[in-house]
């Protein structure tokens, strides 16, 4: 039997499905967790492919055509097919295996999930597991992840959100730096030092520093000759080689605090976080290889302390 269908074809096919019965590009993108802009390149590619049009297109809805109201009910059928026996062998199958696909920002992948990925497949070793370490967003159906791992998840109707943790910041120099510079005793002060930023590569946007002084929650966007955009771990480096001060999240410099190499700056203002959370696709059937590593990280967060 020759190979008719690759992934992206299956996927498109599901995508055109979700458009069908929604009626609209949008909605079958809040549906799966993608773009709208992703669903209509997904169509377009389709009606290339087949050579026929599949929606009639308005600015505020789709409309099936007569060639793609019998493709839907061709499509739908099929789909239905597969997700039945897709259920049948889950049922029958008792251990994880596959390929687990997963998308991590840098921080918490080398110092949270990296050093994690031996224990769980020295637990589950029919379990592959590909790693995309990076902070830009994901298509989750056009580029076929399982989870992903994100700051402040934004709620969608098409993902599942569950919260790690909320993981403290605190604020960190060298003691070099501090003797040279002196030390800031108050948020205010912080505009007289060297405050190393980090810019979203997305938007150009300053990340603002998270503080709490005198009962109040603070914000502040400091000043520097240092700006560091993509890794956060760049503003991390050069902190440890006294180019000021940075913020960052505790878990990451919990060595270097512990060893003095970095000193913890008006710890009296701190107390602040950011959460983490895991995000995977709204489905009735969770594959049982993401099943288990979810299940994994929560048993391991439970010794991720919170400071």
């Amino acid at each position: 039997m020759q190979r008719q269908f690759d992934d992206l074809q299956l996927g498109s096919i599901e995508l055109f499905c979700l458009a069908a019965e929604a009626g609209s590009f949008t909605a079958a993108a809040l549906i799966a967790g993608v773009t709208p802009a992703a669903v209509s390149r997904s169509v377009s590619r389709m009606e290339e492919r087949l050579g026929v049009r599949l929606f009639a297109r308005t600015t505020r809805s789709v409309k099936l055509t007569d060639s793609g109201r019998r493709y839907f009910e061709e499509c739908r059928e099929a789909l239905a097919q597969l997700v039945e026996a897709q259920r049948e062998i889950m049922g029958q199958q008792q251990t994880p295996s596959g390929t687990l696909r997963i998308s991590v920002p840098t921080t918490y992948g080398h110092h949270r999930i990296l050093p994690l990925l031996p224990a769980f497949r020295a637990r589950f070793p029919d379990v592959n597991v590909e790693v995309n370490i990076s902070n830009r967003n994901i298509d989750f159906v056009g580029e076929g992840y399982d989870m992903a791992i994100r700051v402040r998840a934004i709620p969608d109707s098409g993902l599942i959100a569950r919260l790690l943790e909320d993981a403290a910041l605190v604020l960190v120099a060298t003691p070099d730096y501090l003797k040279r510079a002196g030390t800031p005793q108050s948020v205010d002060e912080l505009t007289q030092y060297e405050c190393i930023q980090y810019e979203l590569p997305s938007s150009g946007r300053r990340i603002p520093w998270l503080f709490h002084e005198h009962g109040k929650d603070r914000e502040l966007l400091g000043t520097s000759g240092f700006t560091c955009s993509d890794d956060v771990l760049g503003g991390v480096t050069l902190a440890k080689h006294g180019a000021g001060l940075f913020q960052t999240y505790r878990f990451i410099v919990e060595q270097e605090l512990a060893d003095g190499s970095l000193v913890e700056v008006m710890p009296a203002c701190g107390g602040r976080s950011r959460p983490f959370s895991l995000l995977y696709p709204q489905s009735r059937h969770v594959p049982l290889r993401l099943r288990a590593f979810i299940d994994f990280l929560m048993e391991a967060q439970k010794g991720w302390r919170r400071a």
